[in-house]
């Protein structure tokens, strides 16, 4: 009888890439939004497109900063959940639950990633460094006991997602620096986040053998059931859509009738969210739904046409006065 052959080991900076976790950096397309939404309000109130090479280096630089602290957090997690990921039946391939790491090489990779990161994000402007150090600080809360926020039901999707709209911070304040987001749109990013974050952990529940099986794997996800997780994500979808709805009012009407693409984006992904070995326990590898992408794409162009338009008939037919659009706090 012949050994089975052995498969040969990765190289040592491959599994260090691997801590990191460039694949993630797709989520970080979430600030883009911020960015988007800046440029349209800096030619409201200014009067002019953002120009120049020196913004959009700005951006590039802020985009590329995000990605090097999401990192950051991404070895933090990896080295916090060690043990646990052993009991998970596809994260146990990890570098460091493989056993083919040792625990300090992540240690070691999460300060200098931060450093880095937060070095790249000065270059950008202080309020958007105070952004990039509030996002890496959240992966300490999230993940490092004593407060470890992912091992409390109901707490660990809103810690989690809070990385949402501190995403639209970022994006926003490589265009404008001097001010913040309004509010209803901060809450309403939020409340997204945290749908998909519950339907992420629905999918897992969904996965895993057993509720002792999902407690060590996670002991949040051992105190679920399935009815309180979908619980949530029509809590989160709803004040998600309701805060929405003030934003869209009070800044730019005709978005409103991006609103049924909107609602059926949830409905998609509640769909996806029940399907057998969700996709969903992986939000990273979505893009491989290639007909959820391309619902989200005709969202975005949408989205984007509808912002160039001004249509003064559609005030008038849902009786909302024009707006003056400054109310924005002024740092």
């Amino acid at each position: 009888m012949t050994e089975a052959a052995v498969p040969p080991r990765a190289p040592l900076w491959l599994d260090l890439l691997r801590l990191a976790r460039p694949e993630y950096w797709f989520k970080n397309g979430f600030m883009l939004l911020g960015v988007v939404l800046a440029v349209f309000y800096r030619r409201q109130t200014a009067g002019a497109w953002p120009a120049g090479l020196e913004t959009w280096w700005q951006v590039a630089v802020g985009f590329a900063a995000t990605c090097v602290i999401a990192s950051s957090n991404y070895a933090l997690n990896e080295w916090c959940d060690l043990e646990s990921d052993r009991h998970h039946p596809e994260k146990r391939r990890r570098p460091l639950a493989a056993g083919r790491l040792p625990a300090w090489s992540a240690a070691v990779l999460w300060a200098v990633l931060a450093a880095a990161g937060m070095s790249l994000a000065m270059l950008v402007n202080r309020p958007f460094a105070a952004a990039g150090g509030a996002l890496w600080c959240m992966g300490v809360v999230y993940n490092v006991r004593p407060i470890r926020a992912k091992d409390w039901p109901y707490i660990d999707v809103l810690t989690e997602s809070v990385n949402n709209p501190l995403r639209l911070f970022l994006g926003w304040f490589t265009i404008l620096p001097d001010c913040v987001p309004p509010l209803s749109l901060i809450f309403a990013y939020w409340m997204a986040g945290a749908f998909f974050m519950a339907a992420k952990r629905l999918a897992e529940k969904r996965s895993l053998a057993s509720d002792e099986t999902a407690g060590r794997y996670r002991p949040s996800l051992g105190r679920y059931h399935e009815n309180d997780l979908l619980m949530q994500m029509f809590f989160y979808a709803s004040a998600g859509s309701l805060l929405l709805g003030v934003f869209i009012v009070r800044y730019h009407v005709e978005l409103i009738l991006a609103v049924p693409l909107m609602a059926g984006v949830f409905a998609a992904y509640l769909r996806l969210t029940l399907a057998p070995g969700s996709p969903a326990q992986q939000p990273e590898r979505l893009y491989r739904e290639r007909w959820l992408m391309s619902y989200l794409a005709v969202c975005l162009v949408v989205f984007t046409i509808l912002m160039f338009v001004e249509w003064p008939w559609l005030r008038t037919l849902i009786n909302v006065d024009a707006s003056g659009v400054p109310p924005i706090w002024q740092l």
